[in-house]
């Protein structure tokens, strides 16, 4: 398929749009969060040991700061990005993801491959993401080995506090292989 100047352009934006969405996930950069989703998102992760859903940006901001808060290290790295316009300005996205996590807290590592399926829109002349779904390839958690040194921490700078999470099972559904807490 022969791409116009214009959707070259925009598949750019779409893919500097989900690296912006890792990197805000990793960071707690809610700034950013906030400017790379439509006001109606509608969110459902499929991982191994559950399933996440959100409705709307408050709701997905929610999970997400609660879920990767300060006692969390995280990384996300989002690659191979197969993008199809549906009009001028909508668009849809397949991506894979390498994840990792170290929840402190617990003492485990889960790592994993995901497949995002994202639904963006042009709205104001940018790109948003209005809708956004992964569904696991792989997850293993391990647990935290003792002695581990950390050396750098962003997390436990921008995340939230413990006295200041919420809640978040209400937006959660764990399955058979949820591990050990």
């Amino acid at each position: 398929m022969a791409y116009t100047l214009q959707q070259l352009s925009d598949l750019e934006e779409i893919k500097q749009l989900k690296s912006r969405y890792c990197r805000a996930t990793d960071l707690c950069d809610v700034p950013m969060l906030r400017s790379i989703f439509t006001p109606d998102v509608k969110v459902s992760y499929r991982g191994g040991a559950y399933t996440a859903t959100a409705d709307g940006l408050e709701q997905m901001l929610d999970f997400l700061l609660n879920a990767h808060h300060s006692d969390m290290i995280t990384m996300h790295q989002a690659h191979l990005p197969d993008i199809e316009f549906i009009s001028a300005d909508r668009a849809r996205g397949t991506w894979y993801c390498e994840d990792f996590h170290i929840a402190r807290d617990r003492g485990q590592i889960t790592m994993g491959c995901l497949i995002y399926k994202d639904e963006y829109v042009r709205s104001d002349g940018r790109w948003l993401i209005c809708a956004t779904e992964y569904d696991r390839v792989w997850e293993a958690f391990e647990p935290l080995r003792a002695g581990i040194t950390i050396t750098a921490h962003a997390l436990a700078r921008a995340g939230l506090k413990p006295a200041d999470r919420r809640d978040i099972g209400h937006l959660l559904k764990w399955n058979a292989q949820r591990p050990a807490a």
